[in-house]
Protein backbone atom coordinates (compact mmCIF):
# COMPACT_ATOMS: atom_id res chain seq x y z
CA UNK A 1 0.00 0.00 0.00
CA UNK A 2 1.34 3.39 -0.81
CA UNK A 3 2.05 5.29 2.34
CA UNK A 4 0.29 8.75 1.66
CA UNK A 5 1.79 12.29 3.00
CA UNK A 6 -0.45 15.41 4.31
CA UNK A 7 1.17 19.02 3.08
CA UNK A 8 0.98 21.89 5.78
CA UNK A 9 1.30 25.34 4.33
CA UNK A 10 1.76 28.50 6.19
CA UNK A 11 2.22 31.97 4.62
CA UNK A 12 4.39 35.06 5.63
CA UNK A 13 3.26 37.82 2.92
CA UNK A 14 4.82 41.06 2.99
CA UNK A 15 3.16 44.00 0.93
CA UNK A 16 4.23 47.39 1.00
CA UNK A 17 1.69 50.00 1.66
CA UNK A 18 1.14 53.22 -0.20
CA UNK A 19 1.66 55.95 1.89
CA UNK A 20 3.33 59.49 0.58
CA UNK A 21 6.53 58.92 2.78
CA UNK A 22 8.22 56.56 4.65
CA UNK A 23 7.64 54.60 7.89
CA UNK A 24 10.07 56.71 10.04
CA UNK A 25 11.40 59.47 8.52
CA UNK A 26 9.62 62.09 5.74
CA UNK A 27 11.89 60.56 2.71
CA UNK A 28 9.26 59.88 -0.39
CA UNK A 29 7.84 56.92 -1.09
CA UNK A 30 7.95 56.07 -4.23
CA UNK A 31 8.32 52.73 -5.56
CA UNK A 32 8.62 53.71 -9.25
CA UNK A 33 11.61 55.63 -9.00
CA UNK A 34 14.10 55.42 -11.54
CA UNK A 35 17.10 56.94 -9.80
CA UNK A 36 19.09 54.96 -6.93
CA UNK A 37 19.25 56.29 -3.67
CA UNK A 38 17.53 60.04 -3.90
CA UNK A 39 15.02 59.08 -1.79
CA UNK A 40 16.90 58.93 1.45
CA UNK A 41 17.83 60.74 4.10
CA UNK A 42 19.79 60.29 7.66
CA UNK A 43 16.83 58.85 9.33
CA UNK A 44 16.43 55.85 7.20
CA UNK A 45 20.72 55.89 6.60
CA UNK A 46 20.80 55.21 9.99
CA UNK A 47 22.99 58.29 10.76
CA UNK A 48 24.29 58.89 13.91
CA UNK A 49 21.71 60.67 16.44
CA UNK A 50 19.21 60.98 13.81
CA UNK A 51 15.45 59.63 15.80
CA UNK A 52 12.33 57.90 13.63
CA UNK A 53 9.09 59.44 13.92
CA UNK A 54 6.19 57.27 13.09
CA UNK A 55 4.35 57.05 9.87
CA UNK A 56 0.66 57.38 11.18
CA UNK A 57 -1.12 56.74 8.22
CA UNK A 58 0.55 53.53 7.89
CA UNK A 59 -0.63 52.79 11.37
CA UNK A 60 -4.19 54.04 10.41
CA UNK A 61 -3.93 51.28 7.00
CA UNK A 62 -3.20 48.43 9.07
CA UNK A 63 -5.97 49.09 11.23
CA UNK A 64 -8.18 49.14 8.24
CA UNK A 65 -6.41 45.47 7.06
CA UNK A 66 -7.48 43.97 10.49
CA UNK A 67 -10.70 45.27 10.80
CA UNK A 68 -11.47 43.99 7.24
CA UNK A 69 -10.39 40.53 8.25
CA UNK A 70 -12.21 40.38 11.16
CA UNK A 71 -8.87 40.35 13.37
CA UNK A 72 -8.50 41.54 17.03
CA UNK A 73 -6.95 45.26 16.73
CA UNK A 74 -4.61 45.66 19.51
CA UNK A 75 -4.62 48.87 21.95
CA UNK A 76 -1.26 48.28 23.32
CA UNK A 77 1.64 47.66 20.82
CA UNK A 78 5.69 48.24 20.07
CA UNK A 79 7.97 48.39 17.90
CA UNK A 80 11.10 46.04 17.88
CA UNK A 81 14.92 46.11 16.80
CA UNK A 82 15.48 42.48 14.89
CA UNK A 83 19.11 42.10 14.62
CA UNK A 84 20.77 41.28 11.02
CA UNK A 85 23.78 42.50 9.34
CA UNK A 86 23.42 42.82 5.45
CA UNK A 87 23.91 45.12 2.82
CA UNK A 88 20.23 46.37 2.13
CA UNK A 89 19.88 47.34 5.85
CA UNK A 90 21.83 50.52 6.64
CA UNK A 91 20.82 49.85 10.58
CA UNK A 92 22.28 46.53 11.18
CA UNK A 93 18.84 45.71 12.17
CA UNK A 94 15.05 46.27 10.91
CA UNK A 95 12.29 48.01 12.91
CA UNK A 96 9.79 45.46 13.27
CA UNK A 97 7.31 44.16 15.52
CA UNK A 98 8.01 40.56 17.32
CA UNK A 99 5.56 40.17 20.71
CA UNK A 100 2.99 42.90 20.18
CA UNK A 101 1.73 43.04 16.67
CA UNK A 102 -1.28 46.08 15.65
CA UNK A 103 -3.40 43.11 14.15
CA UNK A 104 -3.91 39.15 15.93
CA UNK A 105 -6.15 36.80 14.62
CA UNK A 106 -8.76 37.31 11.29
CA UNK A 107 -9.30 34.98 8.88
CA UNK A 108 -8.94 36.00 4.84
CA UNK A 109 -10.75 33.12 1.61
CA UNK A 110 -11.23 31.14 4.41
CA UNK A 111 -7.64 30.90 5.86
CA UNK A 112 -7.12 31.54 9.67
CA UNK A 113 -4.15 34.44 10.30
CA UNK A 114 -1.88 34.37 13.15
CA UNK A 115 -0.92 38.25 13.10
CA UNK A 116 -0.68 41.09 10.80
CA UNK A 117 1.95 43.54 11.92
CA UNK A 118 3.90 46.65 10.58
CA UNK A 119 7.96 46.90 9.88
CA UNK A 120 10.18 48.76 7.58
CA UNK A 121 11.33 47.86 4.16
CA UNK A 122 14.60 46.95 3.19
CA UNK A 123 17.05 48.23 0.07
CA UNK A 124 17.39 46.64 -3.09
CA UNK A 125 20.79 44.75 -3.93
CA UNK A 126 21.52 44.52 -7.47
CA UNK A 127 23.79 42.08 -8.61
CA UNK A 128 25.74 42.77 -11.54
CA UNK A 129 28.47 41.39 -14.07
CA UNK A 130 31.25 42.76 -16.20
CA UNK A 131 33.54 41.21 -18.59
CA UNK A 132 37.32 41.10 -18.27
CA UNK A 133 40.09 39.98 -20.59
CA UNK A 134 40.76 40.22 -24.38
CA UNK A 135 38.63 37.13 -24.50
CA UNK A 136 35.54 38.38 -22.56
CA UNK A 137 35.31 35.23 -21.38
CA UNK A 138 36.11 35.83 -17.94
CA UNK A 139 33.64 37.80 -15.57
CA UNK A 140 33.53 39.61 -12.47
CA UNK A 141 30.53 39.96 -10.41
CA UNK A 142 29.50 42.78 -8.11
CA UNK A 143 26.71 44.50 -5.64
CA UNK A 144 25.65 47.77 -5.65
CA UNK A 145 22.57 48.76 -3.16
CA UNK A 146 19.69 51.62 -3.89
CA UNK A 147 18.51 52.43 -0.56
CA UNK A 148 15.09 53.98 -1.96
CA UNK A 149 13.25 51.75 -0.52
CA UNK A 150 15.18 51.22 2.82
CA UNK A 151 11.98 52.42 5.69
CA UNK A 152 8.74 52.37 3.30
CA UNK A 153 6.24 50.78 5.26
CA UNK A 154 5.84 47.20 4.89
CA UNK A 155 2.44 45.18 6.28
CA UNK A 156 3.81 41.42 6.84
CA UNK A 157 0.95 39.35 7.74
CA UNK A 158 1.06 35.21 8.77
CA UNK A 159 -1.14 32.75 8.39
CA UNK A 160 -2.18 29.64 10.41
CA UNK A 161 -0.35 26.53 9.02
CA UNK A 162 -4.05 25.63 8.03
CA UNK A 163 -3.03 25.32 3.78
CA UNK A 164 -3.02 22.01 2.45
CA UNK A 165 -2.49 22.23 -1.57
CA UNK A 166 -1.03 25.38 -4.06
CA UNK A 167 -4.28 26.09 -5.39
CA UNK A 168 -5.67 27.61 -1.17
CA UNK A 169 -2.67 29.84 -1.18
CA UNK A 170 -2.76 31.11 -4.40
CA UNK A 171 -6.08 31.96 -3.95
CA UNK A 172 -5.32 33.41 -0.59
CA UNK A 173 -2.58 35.36 -2.14
CA UNK A 174 -4.79 36.90 -5.00
CA UNK A 175 -7.75 37.51 -2.24
CA UNK A 176 -5.33 39.49 0.11
CA UNK A 177 -4.13 41.75 -3.01
CA UNK A 178 -7.57 42.56 -4.03
CA UNK A 179 -8.20 43.65 -0.23
CA UNK A 180 -5.14 45.76 -0.24
CA UNK A 181 -6.42 47.54 -3.32
CA UNK A 182 -10.02 47.55 -2.37
CA UNK A 183 -9.01 48.96 0.88
CA UNK A 184 -6.68 51.92 -0.74
CA UNK A 185 -3.36 50.88 1.13
CA UNK A 186 -1.33 48.94 -1.33
CA UNK A 187 -1.18 48.43 -4.81
CA UNK A 188 0.62 45.28 -4.06
CA UNK A 189 2.16 44.78 -7.85
CA UNK A 190 4.05 41.68 -7.44
CA UNK A 191 6.20 42.48 -10.54
CA UNK A 192 7.09 45.45 -8.73
CA UNK A 193 8.36 43.89 -5.45
CA UNK A 194 5.27 45.58 -3.93
CA UNK A 195 4.20 42.53 -2.39
CA UNK A 196 6.61 39.20 -2.10
CA UNK A 197 5.15 36.01 -0.98
CA UNK A 198 7.31 33.59 1.35
CA UNK A 199 5.36 29.94 1.75
CA UNK A 200 6.64 27.85 4.84
CA UNK A 201 5.93 23.67 3.64
CA UNK A 202 6.08 20.50 5.46
CA UNK A 203 5.00 17.02 4.62
CA UNK A 204 4.13 14.02 7.40
CA UNK A 205 2.82 10.90 6.98
CA UNK A 206 0.61 11.83 10.29
CA UNK A 207 -1.87 14.68 9.50
CA UNK A 208 -2.07 15.23 13.31
CA UNK A 209 2.12 15.96 12.86
CA UNK A 210 3.93 18.14 11.30
CA UNK A 211 7.18 17.54 9.42
CA UNK A 212 10.18 19.67 8.70
CA UNK A 213 9.62 22.83 7.59
CA UNK A 214 10.93 24.52 4.48
CA UNK A 215 10.44 27.95 3.83
CA UNK A 216 10.54 29.11 0.09
CA UNK A 217 11.35 33.36 -0.45
CA UNK A 218 10.43 35.99 -2.73
CA UNK A 219 8.22 34.46 -4.66
CA UNK A 220 7.12 37.32 -7.15
CA UNK A 221 4.14 35.70 -8.95
CA UNK A 222 0.65 33.93 -8.34
CA UNK A 223 1.66 30.85 -10.57
CA UNK A 224 5.42 31.06 -8.86
CA UNK A 225 3.58 30.41 -5.90
CA UNK A 226 1.87 27.65 -6.96
CA UNK A 227 4.78 26.18 -9.23
CA UNK A 228 7.30 26.25 -6.02
CA UNK A 229 4.84 24.61 -3.37
CA UNK A 230 3.82 22.05 -5.98
CA UNK A 231 7.79 21.19 -6.37
CA UNK A 232 8.70 21.24 -2.75
CA UNK A 233 5.38 18.69 -2.15
CA UNK A 234 6.66 16.52 -4.94
CA UNK A 235 10.62 16.74 -3.64
CA UNK A 236 10.26 16.11 -0.10
CA UNK A 237 7.74 13.08 -1.14
CA UNK A 238 10.35 11.58 -3.07
CA UNK A 239 12.78 11.93 -0.41
CA UNK A 240 10.30 10.12 2.04
CA UNK A 241 9.76 7.42 -0.46
CA UNK A 242 13.38 7.33 -0.86
CA UNK A 243 14.26 6.84 2.81
CA UNK A 244 15.98 10.04 2.98
CA UNK A 245 13.86 11.83 4.85
CA UNK A 246 16.25 12.90 7.22
CA UNK A 247 17.96 15.31 4.11
CA UNK A 248 14.76 17.29 4.95
CA UNK A 249 16.55 20.81 6.92
CA UNK A 250 14.58 23.31 8.36
CA UNK A 251 16.08 26.02 5.32
CA UNK A 252 15.46 28.72 3.51
CA UNK A 253 15.10 27.99 -0.32
CA UNK A 254 15.07 30.11 -3.30
CA UNK A 255 12.87 29.59 -6.67
CA UNK A 256 14.40 29.00 -10.25
CA UNK A 257 12.05 30.06 -12.81
CA UNK A 258 13.97 28.55 -15.46
CA UNK A 259 14.99 25.37 -13.93
CA UNK A 260 11.16 25.17 -12.49
CA UNK A 261 12.91 24.04 -9.05
CA UNK A 262 13.59 25.07 -5.71
CA UNK A 263 17.17 25.56 -4.28
CA UNK A 264 18.83 26.20 -0.96
CA UNK A 265 20.51 29.26 0.09
CA UNK A 266 20.86 28.93 3.67
CA UNK A 267 19.82 27.13 6.93
CA UNK A 268 17.08 28.77 8.86
CA UNK A 269 17.27 30.79 11.63
CA UNK A 270 15.12 31.16 14.76
CA UNK A 271 13.18 33.75 16.17
CA UNK A 272 16.63 34.46 19.25
CA UNK A 273 19.23 34.41 16.44
CA UNK A 274 17.71 37.97 15.95
CA UNK A 275 18.05 39.21 19.26
CA UNK A 276 14.79 40.71 19.48
CA UNK A 277 13.89 43.93 22.36
CA UNK A 278 11.80 47.03 22.17
CA UNK A 279 13.16 50.24 19.98
CA UNK A 280 14.40 52.76 22.49
CA UNK A 281 13.88 55.27 20.60
CA UNK A 282 10.18 54.75 19.35
CA UNK A 283 7.20 55.21 22.17
CA UNK A 284 4.86 52.90 22.96
CA UNK A 285 1.30 53.13 21.42
CA UNK A 286 -1.99 52.91 22.65
CA UNK A 287 -3.92 52.81 19.24
CA UNK A 288 -7.30 52.77 20.95
CA UNK A 289 -6.85 56.01 22.46
CA UNK A 290 -4.76 57.36 19.54
CA UNK A 291 -6.97 56.41 16.27
CA UNK A 292 -11.42 56.61 16.50
CA UNK A 293 -11.76 52.87 15.93
CA UNK A 294 -15.39 53.33 15.27
CA UNK A 295 -14.91 56.20 12.14
CA UNK A 296 -12.24 53.77 10.52
CA UNK A 297 -14.60 50.75 10.68
CA UNK A 298 -17.71 53.14 8.93
CA UNK A 299 -15.32 54.28 6.51
CA UNK A 300 -14.45 51.25 5.40
CA UNK A 301 -15.47 50.92 1.52
CA UNK A 302 -17.63 47.78 0.30
CA UNK A 303 -15.31 44.95 0.84
CA UNK A 304 -14.73 41.65 -2.15
CA UNK A 305 -16.27 39.29 -0.51
CA UNK A 306 -19.91 41.60 0.32
CA UNK A 307 -19.69 42.78 -3.35
CA UNK A 308 -19.58 39.25 -4.85
CA UNK A 309 -22.86 38.43 -2.30
CA UNK A 310 -25.15 41.53 -3.61
CA UNK A 311 -24.41 40.80 -7.09
CA UNK A 312 -25.35 37.44 -6.58
CA UNK A 313 -28.57 38.84 -5.19
CA UNK A 314 -29.23 41.63 -6.34
CA UNK A 315 -27.95 40.97 -10.52
CA UNK A 316 -27.84 37.13 -10.72
CA UNK A 317 -24.99 37.60 -13.09
CA UNK A 318 -22.43 35.15 -13.74
CA UNK A 319 -19.85 34.33 -11.23
CA UNK A 320 -16.89 34.92 -13.93
CA UNK A 321 -18.76 38.55 -14.51
CA UNK A 322 -18.65 39.31 -11.33
CA UNK A 323 -15.46 38.83 -10.16
CA UNK A 324 -14.40 40.71 -12.96
CA UNK A 325 -16.52 43.65 -10.82
CA UNK A 326 -14.78 42.63 -7.73
CA UNK A 327 -11.16 43.20 -9.12
CA UNK A 328 -12.04 46.36 -11.24
CA UNK A 329 -13.66 49.24 -9.29
CA UNK A 330 -13.49 51.50 -12.31
CA UNK A 331 -15.59 48.59 -14.34
CA UNK A 332 -18.08 47.88 -11.31
CA UNK A 333 -19.27 51.62 -11.18
CA UNK A 334 -19.52 51.75 -14.89
CA UNK A 335 -22.20 48.62 -14.73
CA UNK A 336 -24.21 50.13 -11.74
CA UNK A 337 -24.25 53.06 -13.73
CA UNK A 338 -25.94 51.43 -16.34
CA UNK A 339 -28.20 49.42 -14.52
CA UNK A 340 -29.33 52.26 -12.91
CA UNK A 341 -30.36 54.12 -15.95
CA UNK A 342 -33.06 50.90 -16.46
CA UNK A 343 -36.37 51.86 -16.77
CA UNK A 344 -36.90 48.64 -14.89
CA UNK A 345 -34.67 46.93 -13.39
CA UNK A 346 -35.65 43.79 -15.44
CA UNK A 347 -33.14 40.65 -14.61
CA UNK A 348 -32.59 39.53 -18.52
CA UNK A 349 -32.00 43.11 -19.47
CA UNK A 350 -29.22 43.70 -16.35
CA UNK A 351 -27.64 40.33 -17.43
CA UNK A 352 -27.95 41.25 -20.80
CA UNK A 353 -25.68 44.22 -20.22
CA UNK A 354 -23.40 42.69 -18.37
CA UNK A 355 -22.75 40.32 -20.89
CA UNK A 356 -21.53 42.83 -23.74
CA UNK A 357 -19.76 44.72 -20.79
CA UNK A 358 -17.44 41.78 -19.70
CA UNK A 359 -16.88 40.35 -23.30
CA UNK A 360 -17.74 42.93 -26.37
CA UNK A 361 -16.61 46.11 -24.20
CA UNK A 362 -13.29 45.08 -22.64
CA UNK A 363 -12.41 42.64 -25.96
CA UNK A 364 -12.18 46.59 -27.22
CA UNK A 365 -10.47 47.70 -24.95
CA UNK A 366 -8.12 45.01 -25.00
CA UNK A 367 -7.17 45.13 -28.73
CA UNK A 368 -7.32 48.94 -28.80
CA UNK A 369 -5.86 50.73 -25.63
CA UNK A 370 -7.26 53.86 -27.12
CA UNK A 371 -10.56 52.63 -27.26
CA UNK A 372 -12.95 54.39 -24.68
CA UNK A 373 -15.96 53.59 -23.32
CA UNK A 374 -19.94 55.03 -24.27
CA UNK A 375 -21.19 57.05 -21.93
CA UNK A 376 -23.37 54.55 -19.65
CA UNK A 377 -26.38 56.60 -20.88
CA UNK A 378 -25.54 55.51 -24.73
CA UNK A 379 -24.52 51.91 -23.72
CA UNK A 380 -28.37 51.76 -21.55
CA UNK A 381 -29.96 52.71 -24.48
CA UNK A 382 -27.95 50.62 -26.88
CA UNK A 383 -28.72 47.53 -24.42
CA UNK A 384 -32.69 48.33 -24.61
CA UNK A 385 -33.10 48.33 -27.99
CA UNK A 386 -31.22 44.86 -28.27
CA UNK A 387 -33.64 43.67 -25.12
CA UNK A 388 -36.81 44.67 -26.99
CA UNK A 389 -36.03 42.89 -30.20
CA UNK A 390 -34.75 45.95 -32.55
CA UNK A 391 -31.49 45.12 -32.67
CA UNK A 392 -29.62 41.82 -33.84
CA UNK A 393 -26.47 40.32 -31.28
CA UNK A 394 -24.29 41.19 -34.45
CA UNK A 395 -25.72 44.94 -35.05
CA UNK A 396 -25.15 45.44 -31.24
CA UNK A 397 -21.45 44.24 -32.15
CA UNK A 398 -21.35 47.26 -34.97
CA UNK A 399 -22.43 49.81 -33.09
CA UNK A 400 -20.64 49.85 -30.27
CA UNK A 401 -17.08 51.08 -31.73
CA UNK A 402 -19.18 53.75 -33.46
CA UNK A 403 -20.33 54.66 -29.86
CA UNK A 404 -16.90 55.36 -28.63
CA UNK A 405 -16.23 57.74 -31.29
CA UNK A 406 -20.35 59.47 -31.82
CA UNK A 407 -21.89 60.75 -29.31
CA UNK A 408 -25.22 60.01 -30.28
CA UNK A 409 -28.07 57.59 -30.34
CA UNK A 410 -27.73 54.39 -31.34
CA UNK A 411 -31.15 54.04 -32.74
CA UNK A 412 -30.13 56.98 -35.27
CA UNK A 413 -27.01 54.74 -36.10
CA UNK A 414 -29.15 51.93 -36.68
CA UNK A 415 -31.73 53.80 -38.37
CA UNK A 416 -29.09 55.13 -40.85
CA UNK A 417 -27.50 51.84 -41.33
CA UNK A 418 -30.50 49.83 -41.71
CA UNK A 419 -29.29 47.58 -38.45
CA UNK A 420 -33.32 48.10 -36.84
CA UNK A 421 -34.34 44.71 -36.82
CA UNK A 422 -37.15 43.62 -38.64
CA UNK A 423 -39.61 42.01 -36.68
CA UNK A 424 -42.58 42.20 -39.59
CA UNK A 425 -44.32 38.51 -39.97
CA UNK A 426 -45.53 39.20 -43.43
CA UNK A 427 -42.55 40.59 -44.82
CA UNK A 428 -40.10 37.99 -43.62
CA UNK A 429 -42.53 35.48 -44.84
CA UNK A 430 -42.13 36.55 -48.34
CA UNK A 431 -37.95 36.32 -47.84
CA UNK A 432 -38.32 33.18 -46.41
CA UNK A 433 -40.84 31.54 -49.37
CA UNK A 434 -37.72 32.78 -51.61
CA UNK A 435 -35.27 31.18 -49.93
CA UNK A 436 -37.04 27.64 -49.31
CA UNK A 437 -37.68 27.88 -53.14
CA UNK A 438 -33.98 28.16 -54.07
CA UNK A 439 -33.09 25.88 -51.79
CA UNK A 440 -34.89 22.26 -52.23
CA UNK A 441 -32.20 19.99 -51.36
CA UNK A 442 -31.39 21.84 -47.62
CA UNK A 443 -35.78 21.57 -47.23
CA UNK A 444 -35.84 17.69 -47.57
CA UNK A 445 -33.35 17.63 -44.99
CA UNK A 446 -35.62 19.49 -42.48
CA UNK A 447 -38.23 17.41 -43.31
CA UNK A 448 -36.30 13.97 -42.94
CA UNK A 449 -35.52 15.54 -39.28
CA UNK A 450 -32.19 17.36 -39.81
CA UNK A 451 -33.32 20.33 -37.39
CA UNK A 452 -29.97 21.98 -37.34
CA UNK A 453 -30.14 22.45 -41.33
CA UNK A 454 -32.57 25.41 -41.16
CA UNK A 455 -29.99 27.28 -39.54
CA UNK A 456 -28.11 27.91 -43.16
CA UNK A 457 -31.52 28.98 -44.33
CA UNK A 458 -31.80 31.42 -41.28
CA UNK A 459 -28.14 32.86 -42.18
CA UNK A 460 -29.43 33.29 -45.74
CA UNK A 461 -32.57 35.01 -44.55
CA UNK A 462 -29.97 37.19 -42.58
CA UNK A 463 -27.88 37.98 -45.49
CA UNK A 464 -30.44 38.97 -47.42
CA UNK A 465 -32.03 41.67 -44.78
CA UNK A 466 -28.53 43.13 -44.16
CA UNK A 467 -28.35 41.59 -40.64
CA UNK A 468 -31.70 43.30 -39.74
CA UNK A 469 -34.34 40.41 -39.62
CA UNK A 470 -35.33 39.27 -36.48
CA UNK A 471 -33.12 35.36 -36.12
CA UNK A 472 -35.74 33.82 -33.73
CA UNK A 473 -38.51 34.71 -35.18
CA UNK A 474 -36.69 33.75 -39.32
CA UNK A 475 -36.14 30.60 -37.73
CA UNK A 476 -40.12 30.30 -36.37
CA UNK A 477 -41.77 31.49 -39.87
CA UNK A 478 -39.07 29.20 -41.45
CA UNK A 479 -40.27 26.11 -39.74
CA UNK A 480 -43.96 27.12 -39.91
CA UNK A 481 -43.77 27.10 -43.51
CA UNK A 482 -41.51 23.74 -44.04
CA UNK A 483 -43.59 21.64 -42.46
CA UNK A 484 -47.32 22.94 -42.93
Amino acid sequence: MTQKYYPTIGLEIHAELATESKMFCSCKNNPDEEHPNVNICPVCMAHPGALPTFNKKAIESMIKIGMAVGGNVADFTEFDRKNYFYPDIPKGYQITQYKFPIVSGGELAGVQLTRIHLEEDTGTSKHLSTTTGADDKKTAGYSLVDYNRAGVPLMELVTEPVIHDAETAMRFAKELQLLLRTLGVGHANMEKGEMRVEANISISPDPNVFGTKVEVKNLNSFSVVGKAIAYEIKRMTALHEAGRANEIVQETRGWNDIKGETFSQRTKESAHDYRYFPDPDLPKLHLHSLFSLDELKGALPELPWEKRNRYTSEYGIKPEDIESYVTDIVLSAYFEKVVSLFSEKDAELIVLASNYITSDLIGLQKSNSEFVFPTPELFAELITLANDGLLSSRAVKDILPILATENRSPKDIAEERGLIQKNDPEALKKIAEEIIEKNPAVVDQIRSGKETAIMSLVGQMMKSTNGSANPKLAQDILREIIMK
